[in-house]
């Protein structure tokens, strides 16, 4: 059975997409960005928080995270974002894939989407 994981604490899906969708112990966080900061720092720092109030509001944390896919509009930016990334995932960082992409949705530098399990 699944069930959709809705947060006021992170920003709203911009289409017809759930934050996430918890399917039995695992977890899907759908792609997170952030419109509101112009650099990729900023922008993964606040994306990753984001991500941080939809696992609390599944009742999990960042520990309980697996798998993550980051998508870069710019892989000479690859360094800088994992700076940030690093200080979320400081202990048993989850699995990745990182890719350049032509174009991210309104045109933001990073977007990060989550798979985490109940029983990590």
């Amino acid at each position: 059975m699944k069930k959709v994981i809705k947060t006021q604490s992170a920003p709203a899906a911009l289409g017809p997409y759930s934050q996430a969708i918890k399917a039995g112990d695992l977890l899907f966080v759908s792609g997170q960005i952030d419109l509101t900061h112009e650099t990729v720092a900023e922008q993964t720092q606040q994306l990753l928080k984001n991500l941080g109030a939809i696992l609390d509001a599944a009742g999990m944390g960042y520990h309980h995270v697996v798998k993550t896919t980051v998508f870069l509009k710019d892989m000479n930016d690859f360094q800088t974002m994992n700076e940030v990334y690093a200080t979320f995932f400081k202990e048993d960082p989850p699995a990745r894939s990182t890719i350049q992409v032509a174009r991210l949705p309104k045109d933001v530098l990073v977007e990060i989407e989550a798979i985490a399990s109940q029983g990590a």
